[in-house]
């Protein structure tokens, strides 16, 4: 699987509100929720959508009730179909 160009990436972004493609080469969100309660239940899921797809991006919770999501394919050193059909599936779950 070949890795995206910077502006087929920045393309790409535009079908997903709020991700972006951070200084290390990640795409990259944050959510904010209600509560540390709401934050976890939604770490589990996008921990369930990982497993399922087996991609595994970075989970961060952070100030009690934010989840930042980073992610990239890191066998070819890039963003690929994968990581956007993962960002799809996580948008889904809003």
């Amino acid at each position: 699987m070949k890795p995206f160009t910077r502006n087929e990436i920045t393309d790409k972004l535009s079908e997903h509100p709020g991700w972006a493609l951070n200084n290390a080469g990640r795409l990259e969100k944050e959510y904010i929720f209600k509560n540390f309660t709401q934050a976890m239940l939604f770490a589990n899921a996008v921990g369930h959508l990982a497993e399922r797809a087996d991609h595994h991006p970075d989970l961060c919770i952070h100030d009690y009730k934010h989840v930042t999501i980073s992610l990239m394919s890191h066998d070819v050193g890039g963003i690929t179909d994968r990581d956007f059909a993962l960002i799809g599936e996580i948008d889904g779950l809003g």
